[in-house]
């Protein structure tokens, strides 16, 4: 019975060895492998030397010697934080924006810049502080699309050796100070009473041009003045007016008032 027994040890010891080479293998083949998706790479560096960006689908990595760092290819909404900015024209204003990027080059992303996320946040709030204090209030309220332009096309420049490719640049809000929003409200009212006033000056010319022409005509056909004085008896007389009025011709009292005129001389 003890002959059997010393006979069946090594055949576990080797059962056993066999299992933790099993488990070792797999555990390396697992680490060896990656399947990147679409929208990812990975930056492969073998022995702290860039080997280059890998992906997408499925990459083989020699293990303890390969170090990947995954980088995302998607658009990133990057939120400026507010910033407190003074325009051209010493008024104190916060604005804030929104950035939207994306990774072009991998390998640059990593290798170039330490965080690329944070180092665009930082530039751009930077940049959004210099582009909105070097014009006027009002250069910000009625040209937020050419600010927005300029934002992109400097932030886009600047990133461009990390690798990242700046899409669009959009600021978001725009708050003011109490004071210069009633101030504004005060302009604004006072340009409103402005063209108020115009609109009736012009209504007055165009009436006093064609009251003008009236007369001109009125004077070369005097029945016209005679048909005008009718027209308005009748605009004066309604159906709840209680006054009668009796037109009387000008040619029956003007005998009348000529003898009036050479008595009083």
């Amino acid at each position: 019975m003890a002959f059997v027994i010393n006979d069946a040890a090594p055949i576990v010891s080797s059962l056993g060895s066999i299992v933790v080479t099993i488990f070792v293998l797999l555990f390396v083949f697992s680490t060896a492998i990656r399947i990147v998706p679409e929208y990812r790479r990975l930056v492969l560096f073998r022995l702290g030397r860039l080997v280059g960006s890998r992906g997408p689908g499925i990459v083989f990595t020699v293990p303890f010697l390969d170090k990947v760092v995954t980088v995302d290819l998607r658009i990133l909404t990057l939120d400026v934080p507010v910033q407190e900015v003074i325009t051209k024209d010493n008024v104190a204003i916060k604005v804030n924006a929104v950035v939207y990027f994306r990774v072009l080059e991998p390998s640059k992303s990593v290798v170039e810049v330490e965080n690329y996320v944070i180092a665009t946040s930082q530039l751009a709030q930077t940049t959004l502080r210099s582009v909105v204090g070097s014009v006027e209030l009002d250069e910000v309220l009625s040209s937020r699309e050419k600010i927005n332009q300029e934002l992109q096309k400097i932030i886009d420049e600047r990133t461009d050796p990390w690798g990242i490719k700046v899409s669009a640049v959009e600021v978001k809000e725009l708050e003011l100070p109490e004071g210069m929003k009633r101030a504004m409200a005060r302009q604004a009212e006072a340009e409103r009473e402005r063209r108020a006033k115009i609109i009736a000056a012009e209504g007055e010319l165009q009436a006093a041009a064609k009251l003008s022409e009236a007369a001109h005509q009125m004077e070369s056909s005097p029945v016209t003045l005679q048909l005008r004085y009718l027209q308005t008896i009748r605009e004066i007389s309604g159906e709840r007016n209680t006054t009668t009025f009796f037109p009387i011709p000008v040619d029956l009292v003007q005998p009348f008032i000529n003898k009036l005129v050479k008595t009083g001389e």
